[in-house]
């Protein structure tokens, strides 16, 4: 049964930006029985950001190099893929391990992306840094600002590539967010879960040819990506994804002597116990009203959970003298919000069955409650400029 809540009036803008910007707390899965070798350990839902698994997942522990994870990821966001990267002497022969690059050597910076993911290369993760954040420190600051967008409130970086050193940290949940956030981004995707790579190499006669260092993308059916690490202090750490049915989970361990066989029981424990489920297709009707979902929503349900969703539509209060330009040019009639529990965990746009936009706009795209709700990926200014674009595009078309 559908029910409304009414709101005060407010701005047609602004209560757009309201109903679509305003994050959600992750929901936890109850843990079960299953447990592992690691001092840490998390399980996360891509899609829905739910965690479906935590051991001390708050904790904050030295990482190694799941750091560059973080640090891909913001190379991507803030770099051109095709621009040459340049081996200063900060980069060359930095300790630990290595892709070997010659110090002047110049590289794109996509093959050298490859090179910090598949070989965990510390040289890479240095020459990246230099080039993005026009020094070491300056790329950690970009690094710390991704992570406190993403509200990884127990991370903080002190290197691009993990060396351990003090401020250098982050948890097994934080990790998990990260993670599924990164795997949204096309980019990343491809990189973690390549077996191997070939580049250019200026400085010899054969080509640099990188294997990944993840044995889960050999091991482990449906495996996808995406990072090992290791160091003396931290000892063996492993993130893993995925994907099954079309569900995408990720896996993290901190200090566990038995990665490989642990990450495939955690895997196994989510796909087995929490598939995703299919809760709204777009183009659904709302019952009682000519309206119609636009985005399809999936969530990953334990057993008995489904039958505990409920559903609230809550409607667009406009003002008087607007309402009839604001649904001419838009349609959006408000949000359908989805509980368990009594705990929100999705919000699906419902318009008029005319206005319905195309299912590929700028619109749904940048909003889609999987992603934006569990994921605040942008900044503020970021966000409201998007939306701004998009919700201009959605008023051309409809004129």
């Amino acid at each position: 049964m559908k029910t409304i809540t009414r709101k005060f009036p407010i701005a047609l803008l602004l209560s757009i930006l309201l109903l679509f910007l305003t994050p959600l707390t992750l929901i936890h899965a109850e843990n079960s029985s299953i447990s592992t070798h690691a001092r840490a350990a998390a399980l996360i839902d891509v899609e829905s950001g739910r965690i479906l698994y935590s051991s001390r997942g708050d904790e904050p522990m030295l990482i190694a190099s799941l750091t560059k994870i973080m640090t891909a990821l913001v190379a991507i966001e803030n770099g051109d893929l095709a621009s040459k990267v340049k081996v200063g002497k900060n980069a060359f022969a930095k300790e630990g391990s290595s892709i070997y690059l010659q110090q002047g050597e110049e590289m794109t910076l996509e093959n050298m992306l490859y090179g910090l993911m598949l070989r965990s290369g510390n040289d890479a993760a240095t020459a990246i840094a230099e080039h993005i954040g026009g020094s070491e420190e300056g790329f950690v600051y970009l690094m710390n600002n991704k992570a406190e967008e993403l509200g990884l409130k127990n991370t903080h970086f002190a290197n691009p590539h993990g060396l351990d050193a003090e401020g250098h940290y982050s948890s097994a949940n934080d990790l998990a967010v990260l993670t599924a956030y990164a795997l949204h981004n096309p980019v990343f995707k491809e990189i973690v879960k390549t077996q191997e790579k070939t580049a250019d190499n200026p400085n010899e006669k054969w080509d640099y040819k990188w294997r990944n260092k993840n044995k889960m993308l050999y091991l482990y059916e449906g495996a996808d990506g995406v990072k090992t690490g290791y160091t003396k202090k931290a000892l063996r750490c492993l993130v893993s994804s995925a994907t099954r049915n079309g569900q995408q989970l990720v896996a993290v361990t901190i200090n566990d002597g038995d990665d490989w066989n642990d990450h495939a029981s955690l895997l196994n424990f989510g796909f087995n116990h929490y598939p995703l489920k299919t809760l709204i297709e777009r183009g659904d009707p709302v019952s009682g009203y000519n309206f119609v979902t636009a985005n399809k929503f999936a969530y990953p349900l334990g057993q008995g959970e489904q039958d505990r969703v409920t559903t609230k539509l809550l409607l667009n209060q406009i003002p008087a003298a607007s309402a009839k330009t604001a649904r001419s040019n838009f349609g959006l009639q408000g949000v359908l919000v989805l509980d368990l529990g009594g705990k929100e965990i999705g919000r699906v746009p419902v318009y008029t069955r005319e206005s319905l936009p195309p299912e590929e706009s700028a619109y749904i795209k940048k909003y889609s409650t999987t992603q934006a709700h569990a994921y605040p990926a942008d900044n503020w200014f970021q966000a409201i400029g998007s939306a701004l674009k998009a919700l201009f595009k959605l008023g051309e078309s409809a004129k």
